[in-house]
């Protein structure tokens, strides 16, 4: 078999947008992300305001060879979305579903010189409640498979004894035959070496791992397999590791397993729904680093380079469908095909993810309040016993808002063609459906409606029916259910299939005494793109108005903010989730002055930064992070007061902000335990750049650059501002440049941007790292940058 990148030499053009040129492009690519932004745009905050539109990707290539018998496939990662695709004129295969990776079968078509056309439709406005991207935003592979072959994608592996290291292996060939399976260790060497002879084309059998190195999340230790028939040889990676979950919790390799974590939209940030291997394993790598050990992949089936990355950091992953089923939640959403479509979308998402052993979950859906329903009860069990017969070595959760399962079942927040049309009509007068409606009513009134809310009698009655067909009970939004349904259903597993950050400490406290409280994943890990400034709590200078109209384009609801930047509330998550003993951040005098956004989603505004000038003299507080038993704060080695630690973990103090040394030191019977300081900014402000990953080894790495504003010793400076130019670039590409604020009118894909917190982030796509080099300018210097110095 042969896999070759399909990624080079396309040609895009629009179907929507006259004044659209044709242009030359490499995949991934996102044309969305290239569109107009516009108040007429009918998918408003939910898209971050770009219009939609459907576009033409068209590839020339000569036919390869292929011999008789053999097949010749195309692989797309994801296309969002409703994608045609046409080869020499003729349509040989649609898709509906963007996230699926599906396969084309190309070989009956093939001519000399072959014309392949992919067409995307995103132009039908509101499909989606976030920013969904447009086109090729995933990789694409041709495979050349011979005549006597190794079926694509059967070579599968599963652990039967993690204690003994029995695996079993099984393989689908195009006929009768000896196949050659061969396991190698982390180093390359050959542990296991075997021949198997083929009953009725399909292979299984079991073996044992000699002296077996189990995958965990602390030990991600990966083996490869591989299979040769005929001359014909395909490879997995997999991971020896068992999961047994009932009424003592969910295991392991016989451990406990406790899920801390993240939800994740698709989005890569600035970079729009594009997906590298580079950003993918970066963004998992940063939610390691605040504690996390597991994403949800809210709410659609997560991509390849997604899983490789996961795999390898040791990050668990729930993996999760769709987020409507039957009821609409927008007008032009996946309802419409999902019914016809749900049995080949969950093949297709098993087969993607099977021999991952990150992958430890599947989620049927995201709030849908189909659940409250009895044709939805009955789906919930269909859903449930499809993934088993695709899948029995993983449960199964769908994620279901309580509150909104009781209220949708009384008529409120239910999606209708006629409110829609009332919408496109008086989009002043917008009456939001759905999850929509509930996250409206959340930011008003605050985080605790959800929580509060879950506990009535009807959202129980609209819940248990649901619960009780699926392996693992998704609650969204309902700790406060927690303590009472443990006791009322014995037999219940609980997962906080998305919480409050504010809900973190509380979580972790209750699942330490209660085995069958098996996880939380909070609302977001990460910023993304659309939803805009649900999550956002920005000041007026930062942007004009509140209305998350144009020029907003983030939710603003991530602990690592759009540029991979660790807000105060990812300090929080890692002292909660022990991977530091204390942490300090601080709310700036000014912010307590001036007007902000209002959000249910934001747990605080707090910054790791002590250096405010021109606020000296005014209202400061600091957050002290700590899970011991007393925290105190000094400022200039005085100390300004000591207090009991905040039940949260999160204990705030009150002072007048002074420039200097400020310092946070926690105590344990009376001992000082850890302490930490933030230090005010010294004389000589300039512009820095620090590189994330400054060592490319190969064409397409990516580099990840973040150009600061601070003073001589690299402190950052918050509240200096500037404008950043980027030009002579050699080498490379610049793919994406922007800061980490919510309101953003400036495109990701232009060379000038302004800083937000006194910083930016520029991603270039490094071609020859002999030749990389960029020059940027601001009112704070000029930095000519030069990958390779000799």
């Amino acid at each position: 078999m042969k896999k070759i990148p399909f990624l080079d030499g396309w040609t895009l053009l629009s179907l929507t947008d006259p004044s659209f040129s044709p242009r030359q492009i490499t995949l991934p690519y996102d044309a969305m992300l290239r569109e107009q932004r516009s108040p007429k745009a009918e998918g408003g905050v939910n898209s971050a305001w770009f219009v939609g539109g459907d576009y033409r990707f068209e590839k020339h290539f000569p036919k390869p060879e292929v011999e008789e018998g053999g097949q010749l496939l195309l692989e797309f990662e994801g296309v969002y979305r409703d994608a045609e695709i046409f080869l020499n004129g003729t349509k040989v295969f649609e898709n509906h579903y963007g996230y699926n990776d599906f396969y084309v079968d190309l070989t009956s078509h093939l001519r000399d010189e072959n014309h392949l056309v992919v067409i995307s439709h995103n132009a039908d406005q509101p499909n989606s409640r976030w920013y969904t991207g447009a086109g090729i935003y995933r990789p694409v592979y041709l495979y050349v498979l011979p005549s006597k072959r190794i079926e694509l994608n059967s070579l599968r592996v599963r652990t039967l004894d993690y204690q003994k290291g029995e695996i079993e292996i099984s393989v689908d060939l195009s006929e009768e035959g000896e196949v050659l399976l061969t396991i190698l260790d982390k180093e390359n060497k050959k542990v296991v070496d075997l021949r198997v002879n083929s009953a009725n084309k399909h292979v299984l059998t079991k073996h044992s791992v000699p002296d077996v190195h189990l995958w965990d999340e602390n030990d991600p230790y990966l083996y490869t397999l591989s299979a040769a028939f005929e001359g014909d040889v395909q490879c997995v990676r997999f991971g020896v590791r068992e999961l047994s979950y009932g009424d003592d919790g969910f295991f392991i390799n016989g451990k406990r397993l406790l899920l801390k974590g993240a939800c994740v939209h698709h989005d890569n940030g600035i970079l729009g729904a594009v997906t590298y291997h580079d950003v993918e394993y970066r963004k998992i790598a940063l939610l390691k680093s605040l504690g996390y050990n597991a994403i949800r992949s809210a709410h659609n089936p997560i991509g390849k380079y997604v899983l490789e990355a996961c795999d390898e950091l040791g990050m668990y992953v729930v993996d999760e469908y769709a987020d409507c089923w039957y009821i609409h939640k927008t007008k032009h959403d996946y309802v419409t095909h999902l019914m016809d479509h749900w049995k080949e979308d969950l093949r297709l998402m098993v087969v993607k993810d099977y021999n991952h052993p990150s992958v430890i979950m599947y989620s049927s859906g995201n709030e849908v309040s189909e659940t409250a329903q009895s044709k939805g009860i009955v789906l919930t069990k269909d859903f449930t016993d499809y993934f088993h017969q695709l899948d029995d070595t993983r449960p199964v959760t769908c994620g279901i808002n309580i509150f909104f399962n009781a209220l949708s079942s009384l008529g409120f927040g239910v999606y209708s063609d006629k409110k829609a049309e009332s919408n496109t009509q008086a989009k002043a007068k917008k009456q939001e459906v759905g999850s929509a409606f509930f996250n409206n009513i959340a930011n008003f009134v605050g985080s605790n409606v959800m929580k509060v809310g879950a506990t009535l009698h009807l959202c129980d009655k609209k819940t248990r029916d649901s619960y009780a067909n699926m392996d693992v009970a998704g609650y969204n939004y309902g700790i406060f259910r927690y303590k009472k349904d443990l006791k009322n259903y014995p037999h219940r597993l609980i997962l906080g299939s998305e919480t409050f950050c504010c809900d973190a400490r509380r979580f972790y406290e209750q699942a330490k005494d209660n085995p069958r409280l098996i996880g939380d994943f909070v609302w977001s890990g990460i910023d993304y793109l659309g939803e805009c400034g649900i999550g956002s709590w920005l000041n007026e200078e930062d942007a004009p108005s509140f209305d998350h109209g144009v020029g907003w384009i983030t939710a603003g609801s991530g602990r690592i903010d759009i540029t991979g930047k660790l807000l105060g509330e990812a300090l929080y998550t890692q002292v909660i989730y022990d991977v530091k003993p204390i942490a300090l951040a601080v709310i700036a005098p000014k912010e307590h002055e001036l007007k902000h956004s209002q959000s249910a989603w934001k747990y605080s505004m707090a910054m790791p930064y002590y250096d405010f000038p021109g606020q000296e003299g005014k209202k400061a507080t600091a957050e002290v992070y700590s899970k011991d038993e007393e925290v105190a704060l000094f400022l200039n080695g005085k100390r300004l007061q000591k207090k009991k630690v905040h039940k949260s973990g999160n204990t705030k103090f009150q002072f007048v902000y002074q420039p200097g040394e400020l310092t946070a030191v926690s105590y344990h019977k009376g001992q000082e335990s850890a302490r930490t300081s933030l230090h005010s900014g010294e004389a000589g402000d300039t512009l820095s750049l620090y590189i994330e990953n400054d060592a490319p080894t190969s064409k397409d790495h990516l580099l990840f650059v973040h150009m600061r504003l601070g003073d001589k010793k690299g402190n950052i400076r918050p509240y200096l501002k500037t404008a950043l130019e980027i030009r002579d670039i050699e080498g490379g590409e610049l793919l994406g440049f922007g800061n980490g604020s919510s309101y953003h009118p400036e495109s990701y894909l232009g060379h000038k941007v302004n800083t937000y917190q006194g910083e930016a982030l520029a991603i270039f796509r490094v071609d020859d790292p002999s030749l990389f080099r960029f020059h940027v300018s601001s009112s704070y210097g000029d930095i000519d940058y030069r990958l390779n110095k000799k």
